[in-house]
């Protein structure tokens, strides 16, 4: 099994940053693929940026491109989301999520129901 606890949610003013990490535990080892996502009242669960095993890999919904930024610390054993620019449209709560397998395209990192394991998510809301 793998835990996953996320952090760094907030309330921010629109333009600003925040930092999302996601820490996980247990049998890590077994994960390839890491991906946010986030889900606002009434709308369905969103794709927000994906990265694989080693970081080499990393892809972003068209909306994030250039204002978010996936990195993951295996030394830590985190995955963080740093979000710059940030607009009201983005308020959400964010979620991280690990896959056993190893996704290869932007088709599977985007695909929620890909993922094996979630975190509880963490709120962040952007004022205008």
């Amino acid at each position: 099994q793998v835990q996953l606890v996320e952090s760094g949610g907030g309330l921010v003013q629109a333009g600003g940053s925040l930092r999302l990490s996601c820490a996980a535990s247990g049998r890590i080892g077994s994960v390839l693929s890491m991906g946010w996502f986030r889900q606002a009242p009434g709308k369905e669960r969103e794709f927000v940026s994906g990265i694989n095993w080693n970081g080499a890999s990393t892809y972003y919904a068209d909306s994030m491109k250039g204002r978010f930024t996936i990195s993951r610390d295996n030394a830590k054993n985190t995955v963080n989301l740093q979000m710059n620019s940030l607009k009201p449209e983005d308020t959400a709560v964010y979620y991280c999520a690990f896959r056993r397998g190893l996704c290869s395209d932007y088709g599977c990192y985007s695909s929620w129901h890909r993922y094996d394991y979630w975190g509880q998510g963490t709120q962040v809301t952007v004022s205008s």
